[in-house]
């Protein structure tokens, strides 16, 4: 039987244990609640693709119907500091009576999540419910639950 060296040793790596690899780099307080509202998130849109960008600033987990990068509805993006749950259609033109959206652009707004359960907040929920109202195409028009990793930065911003 022949014997297996370094060289020929197949490593296996999965989207799922690139992306534990891109959160360990934070924190353990900041992995919990990536985690956490990853997982909120993943449990309200089953069917939905995530595509995940490691960047120099943030690590991002889209939230979309489709493998295309611009019918994301929602990303997670982290940074050393926190969480942010980003509306990225139309993010102006969500109804925000307790103004609690974040930015001025002219497509992208923000939510601070300080855990995964303000993911149940009544406030956050009327937004994620307005935002797939507005959707360009609707989140039930899925092409199925998937995990894609669209880019890793050679350079980061320290993640801790």
């Amino acid at each position: 039987m022949p014997r297996l060296g370094c060289a020929d040793t197949v490593r296996s790596v999965t989207a799922e244990s690139e992306l534990a690899e891109f959160i360990a780099k934070f924190a353990p307080e900041m992995q919990c609640r990536i985690r956490g509202c990853r997982a909120k998130l993943a449990a309200r849109f089953p069917d939905a693709v995530q595509m995940v960008y490691d960047n120099y600033n943030f690590l991002v987990i889209g939230f979309g119907p489709t493998h295309h990068p611009s019918d994301a509805i929602f990303s997670l993006a982290a940074y050393a500091r926190g969480v942010n749950l980003c509306f990225l259609q139309r993010g102006p033109e969500l109804p925000d009576p307790t103004s609690i959206l974040r930015g001025s652009g002219k497509v992208v707004r923000s939510v601070a999540l300080d855990s995964p359960d303000d993911l149940d907040r009544p406030d956050v929920g009327a937004l994620i419910e307005a935002a797939l109202g507005l959707a360009a195409t609707p989140m039930d028009a899925s092409d199925n639950r998937d995990l894609v990793i669209k880019s890793v930065s050679a350079k980061q911003r320290p993640r801790r």
